[in-house]
């Protein structure tokens, strides 16, 4: 059987890294191959260099980082065909809606950052963590990058998300709940959409 593609997506510090660490865990649980991938990678030359231009060490255009980042996704590629071929269920901390967020809250064309991915592995679902950009702030005081610090960006990112989510391979997760309401939450939503046990 190929395996399973599911992105985690929202705002920093809405618990995509600990709910897709949950599913993947009650994956494992119920029998099933599962493992989780976290986007940027900065194990890589490229995601080293998007790591730089987060902390203020580079100064690119909005675009520029939209591309570093895909190319980052891309020098992944073969890692996630592979899995998904060998029928494991791969669960992603971001994955490509946030180039079409994070670029489309900076004026870039979303079907243009659509475009540049649809060679990628695309989702079976996506799953949006959806909480407030003054949430998102309330739950990291210290040590915000930069795209963390402007919650103006961040409420049209979270309205590119929105609109994203009518998509019917999405399903949005209210995540301003306790982490183990959440967790209830993304493994009832997920489970009969992926029609796993």
């Amino acid at each position: 059987m190929p395996g399973l593609l599911i992105a985690f997506e929202g705002l920093d510090q809405s618990g995509k890294e600990t709910q897709a660490q949950q599913l993947r865990d009650h994956l494992r649980e119920q029998g099933h191959r599962a493992r989780v991938e976290s986007f940027p990678d900065y194990g890589t030359s490229i995601g080293e260099e998007i790591a730089r231009a987060l902390q203020g060490e580079r100064d690119y255009a909005p675009e520029v980082m939209q591309l570093l980042y895909v190319a980052n996704r891309f020098e992944r590629r073969a890692d996630l065909d592979r899995w998904l071929a060998g029928g494991l269920i791969v669960l992603c901390d971001r994955y490509l809606a946030s180039s079409i967020a994070y670029g489309e809250a900076q004026d870039l064309d979303p079907v243009w950052l659509a475009e540049l991915q649809r060679h990628l592995p695309q989702p079976d679902l996506t799953l949006l963590l959806d909480i407030s950009p003054e949430t998102a702030a309330s739950r990291k005081v210290t040590d915000r990058d930069r795209y963390e610090r402007d919650l103006a960006m961040l409420g049209r990112v979270r309205t590119s998300y929105l609109r994203q989510a009518a998509d019917a391979r999405w399903i949005t997760v209210d995540a301003d709940q306790s982490k183990a309401t959440v967790t209830e939450a993304v493994i009832a939503a997920a489970t009969p959409r992926l029609s796993l046990p």
